[in-house]
């Protein structure tokens, strides 16, 4: 199991008053060009993602790109409602090394979507720059190829079930260099999520 669903409880409207206020101000803070005194801007180097992109993006308060990548760091980590420990859990992902994408950041919390499209808010330090990527999660049951090289014209080295986990070890904006299921060889950028299209990453 990937993700749990938290019990739900009901919120009153005072907590949930506060929760949008809360949230309302995140995303405007995550849209702000980078201010080095803003919030969370201390925790900067908790959140490296080891990445080089030929696009121009907004920086949220710690100074870094929005949105980005990175990957949960424990094998059970609650998402929450907001960016606090108040607010409710609404699941728990328990997958470590899955690949999620910070959209927006207030103080020590980051707003997170994983590949479903759900969003919620985990606190930073369950974050990992590592950089991972699920094989085409929207393909179900199908398998992609992965290439010694990076070209269709290279030799097959295996077919790669849909919704794995990979590691990345770089990428050129077309193909990235994988590690999946023990086998290690390139997958069209296209068929991953966890890296955006165009996007160059050198380790």
């Amino acid at each position: 199991m990937v993700k749990t669903a938290a019990p739900r409880r009901r919120i009153g409207p005072a907590i949930l008053g506060i929760a949008c206020i809360a949230i309302a101000a995140a995303t405007a803070w995550s849209l702000a060009a980078g201010q080095p005194d803003g919030p969370g801007s201390a925790k900067a180097a908790a959140d490296i993602t080891g990445s080089t992109t030929p696009i121009d993006k907004a920086k949220g308060p710690s100074g870094l790109p929005l949105p980005r990548f990175v990957s949960l760091k424990a094998d059970k980590i609650n998402v929450r409602r907001g960016p606090s420990s108040e607010h409710q859990v609404a699941w728990v992902y328990q997958r470590k090394g899955l690949p999620v994408e910070i959209t927006a950041e207030f103080e020590n919390w980051r707003r997170i979507r994983d590949s479903d499209g759900d969003e919620g808010w985990v606190y930073q330090s369950m974050l990992s720059g590592k950089r991972m990527a699920l094989v085409a999660p929207w393909r179900k049951q199908e398998a992609v190829p992965m290439y010694a090289s990076p070209t269709n014209a290279a030799g097959l080295v295996a077919m790669v079930k849909a919704g794995v986990v990979a590691t990345i070890e770089d990428c050129t904006g077309d193909w990235c260099s994988l590690s999946a299921s023990g086998y290690q060889g390139w997958i069209s950028q296209a068929m991953l999520w966890g890296a955006y299209p165009g996007e160059q990453i050198e380790k």
